[in-house]
C-alpha cells in the first residue's frame, strides 16, 4: 500500500530534501491597558499563529479540545496521526541550489494582451518570485513574443528551436520557469523533453514558495489541499511510466481495480482527509471567535498586495519587537494577532493577512478562501499599497477585486482606510485620491494621522461611544468598568463620595451597565 501512496507523488526526479522551503489620584488611575490580555483571548483562533510553533493546532494539555458547543470532547490522536500522514509528502520543484531560466512569453495583440502592464514589470515580479526561495538564482531572462499562446507549446516553431537551442547552450541553467499561470501536463513533458531540464510554471512556483513559508497546520493542510490538482494532472502519466516498467497490473490486490483507479481513489480519500481536518481547525477558530467577539476586542484586518509592507506597518502601530517583516514575496501565508493601543488607550487587535497576487491561481485562492473569511469578520479593514511600485494601480486593481470576491459586507468595504506606504521612496509624494494617508512604515512618517483615522472608524464601526459617569467609589462600578470599557481618566470627587469616570464603552456593555447599576 505504502508503494501505492508513493505513486501519486510527483515524478522521478523531485526529491524530498526541500523542508523548510512567525492629575486624578494614583491610587483611582486606571491601570495600564493590557494589549497582551486581548491577544492571549484570540491567540491560536482566527487561524492565528505566534512565531513558527504557534496555532500549530495541536491537542490542549489533558489531551482534550473545546468543541463548538463550548463541550469538551477527548482528543483522538488518530486523526493527528492522519493529519502529520496528510503533510508528509515530497516537494513540487527540485531541491538544492537552482539556476534559473525565466522564460516570459509576451503577447503583443489578441484577447490574451494583459492590461495596464508592461513585460519588464511582469519580468521583475517573476524574477522576485524565485528569488524568494532559499538557493535559487535567475541565471537569464527571455522575453519571447508569441502570436500562439493558447498552443500546445506556446511559441512556433522557429521561435521554440532558437529557444532550445539557447537554453541546451547554457550549462548554467538547471531549470527553466515558464512565466504562465498552468502548464498542461503534455506540455510540460514536451519542453523538460526539448529542453532537457525541469520546467515548471506559475502556479507551482507559487504553491511551492507557499509551501515552503507555511508555518500553522492550518495553513499547511490548505497547501496540501491546493496540491492535490497537481497530483491529479500527473497521474495518468505516472501510471503509464510504472507501466512502462514492469509494474502494471489490471487488477491490483484482488480488489478488481485498475492501478490508475486506485491512485484515483486514493487521492480522493486525501482530498476528504484533508477537508476533514481543515473543517476541525475552522471549527476551533470559529468558536475562538466568538469568545472574541464577547470580550469586544475590535480587529483590524490589514490587506494588500504581497511585499506592501503589511508586516512593517503593523510593528510600527504595535511596537511589538518580535515581528519580524521579511523583504520577499508571500512572506505571511498564516493570519497573524497582534494587539495594539489607539490614543485613546483602546486596545485592538491588527490581523496580518496572506498578501496578494495578480494572476493569483484559482484553485489557491479556493485552498485559502477559509483564511482570508477571517477578513469578514473584522470591524475595519486597512489597505496598504506600495506607491513606489511601478504597476501599484494594477496592484490596487487586484486586491480589490480579491476582496470583492469574499462576499465582504458593503458597510466594511466602504469603511476601508486606503493608506499608501513607502513614501520615502517617492520625494515629494502627495496623494491624489481624497482620504488616502500617505506613510512610512519604515521611517514612522504619518502614524499619528493613520492611528487617529484608525481610532474614529473603530468607534464609529463598533457603536462605541465616549461617556463621562459619575460612580459611587464604594460601589463595584468603577471596578466593573475597568472590566468591561476603557477608561481615560478618573476624577475624584471627595466630598460626594463619588468620581467622574472618562469611558470609551459600546451600546451593548452600556446596556450593561445601565441594568446593573440603575440610577
Amino acid at each position: 500500500m505504502w508503494a501505492l501512496r508513493a505513486a501519486v507523488r510527483g515524478g522521478a526526479w523531485l526529491s524530498r530534501a526541500v523542508r523548510g522551503c512567525r492629575p486624578p489620584r494614583a491610587a483611582l488611575l486606571p491601570p495600564p491597558p493590557r494589549p497582551e490580555r486581548a491577544l492571549a483571548a484570540v491567540r491560536g483562533g482566527l487561524g492565528c499563529s505566534e512565531g513558527r510553533e504557534g496555532g500549530r493546532g495541536g491537542p490542549r494539555a489533558g489531551g482534550r479540545r473545546s468543541r463548538a458547543d463550548g463541550e469538551e470532547e477527548p482528543e483522538d490522536a488518530e486523526e493527528e496521526e492522519d493529519e502529520e500522514e496528510l503533510l508528509r509528502r515530497d516537494p513540487l520543484l527540485p531541491s538544492g541550489t537552482q539556476r534559473v531560466c525565466l522564460v516570459h512569453p509576451e503577447i503583443k495583440w489578441g484577447p490574451g494582451k494583459p492590461q495596464g502592464t508592461r513585460a519588464e514589470w511582469q519580468v521583475a515580479e517573476a524574477r522576485a518570485l524565485v528569488c524568494t526561495l532559499d538557493g535559487w538564482s535567475v541565471v537569464a531572462t527571455m522575453v519571447v513574443p508569441t502570436k500562439t499562446p493558447d498552443k500546445k507549446l506556446i511559441f512556433g516553431r522557429g521561435t521554440l528551436e532558437q529557444l532550445t537551442e539557447r537554453i541546451r547552450g547554457s550549462p548554467e541553467i538547471t531549470a527553466v520557469f515558464l512565466n504562465v499561470e498552468r502548464l498542461a501536463t503534455p506540455t510540460k513533458k514536451d519542453l523538460e523533453a526539448a529542453w532537457r531540464v525541469p520546467v515548471f510554471d506559475r502556479f507551482t512556483l507559487v504553491l511551492h514558495i507557499f509551501r515552503c513559508n507555511a508555518r500553522t497546520k492550518e495553513a499547511r493542510l490548505q497547501v496540501a489541499l491546493a496540491e492535490l490538482p497537481v497530483l491529479r494532472s500527473h497521474l495518468k502519466s505516472n501510471a503509464a511510466h510504472l507501466g512502462g516498467r514492469g509494474r502494471s497490473s489490471r487488477y491490483t490486490m484482488g480488489s478488481g481495480e485498475s492501478f490508475l483507479q486506485v491512485q484515483q481513489r486514493l487521492l480522493r480519500d486525501r482530498e476528504t482527509k484533508i477537508q476533514k481536518a481543515l473543517e476541525r481547525l475552522r471549527r476551533k477558530r470559529r468558536l475562538l471567535g466568538q469568545q472574541r467577539r464577547r470580550r469586544e476586542f475590535p480587529v483590524v484586518s490589514v490587506v494588500g498586495y504581497t511585499n506592501c509592507g503589511k508586516t512593517t506597518l503593523i510593528k510600527a502601530l504595535t511596537g511589538d519587537a518580535a515581528i519580524q517583516p521579511r523583504d520577499q514575496l508571500f512572506a505571511t501565508l498564516d493570519v497573524t494577532a497582534h494587539a495594539g493601543r489607539l490614543p485613546s488607550a483602546l486596545t485592538v487587535l491588527y490581523m496580518d493577512t496572506i498578501g496578494f497576487l495578480s494572476q493569483l491561481p484559482h484553485s489557491l485562492v479556493e485552498s485559502f478562501s477559509a483564511t482570508l473569511q477571517d477578513v469578514a469578520h473584522s470591524d475595519l479593514i486597512v489597505h496598504v499599497r506600495d506607491v513606489s511600485h511601478p504597476e501599484t494601480e494594477l496592484q490596487k486593481a487586484s486586491v480589490l477585486s480579491a476582496l470583492g470576491g469574499l462576499g465582504l459586507p458593503d458597510a466594511l468595504l466602504e469603511s476601508m482606510v486606503e493608506v499608501h506606504n513607502k513614501v520615502d521612496l517617492v520625494p515629494g509624494y502627495t496623494p491624489v485620491e481624497p482620504d488616502v494617508l500617505a506613510v512610512s512604515a519604515l521611517l514612522g512618517l504619518g502614524l499619528d494621522e493613520l492611528m487617529a483615522r484608525v481610532e474614529d472608524a473603530i468607534l464609529r464601526a463598533t457603536g462605541r461611544r465616549t461617556l463621562t459617569l459619575r460612580v459611587r467609589l464604594a460601589g463595584p462600578q468603577l471596578s466593573w468598568l475597568h472590566q468591561e470599557a476603557t477608561v481615560q481618566a478618573v476624577d475624584v470627587i471627595p466630598e460626594a463620595g463619588a468620581a467622574d469616570v472618562k469611558v470609551i464603552i459600546s451600546d451593548s456593555a452600556y446596556g450593561r451597565f445601565q441594568k446593573l447599576f440603575p440610577g
